[in-house]
């Protein structure tokens, strides 16, 4: 368990104390699935949404967020020049990503 797992349990151990978590919209019910979250340690998701609530949305959900946008408008072009230019940029993004997730693994394993 990474030391933000483990950071993101303490805190959610001290708000479910206090009585913070209860009422909430959904309680109760399972997390939603999100396409690419299998990939993300439950303790990673949970400290990226509590960032992004915060206003402070890290480099790789940004980038999911436009790779996400850019598979839609490629499924929506018909030019052959266009389309290939939106794959360019579809693999430039992914390429980023996957840099951006590397970097967070080594910065993690110290």
């Amino acid at each position: 368990m990474s030391w933000l797992s483990r950071l993101v349990e303490r805190r959610i151990l001290a708000a479910r104390a206090k009585g913070a978590l209860e009422g909430l919209k959904g309680e109760g019910k399972p997390l939603p699935d999100r396409p690419g979250d299998a990939f993300v340690d439950p303790g990673e998701a949970a400290g990226f949404r509590i960032m992004a609530e915060a206003g402070a949305l890290p480099e790789e959900i940004r980038l999911k967020k436009r790779i996400e946008a850019a598979r839609a408008d490629l499924a929506a072009i018909t030019d052959p020049a266009a389309r290939r230019a939106a794959q360019r940029d579809l693999a430039e993004l992914t390429m980023r990503l996957a840099m951006a997730e590397e970097a967070r693994r080594k910065f993690l394993r110290g």
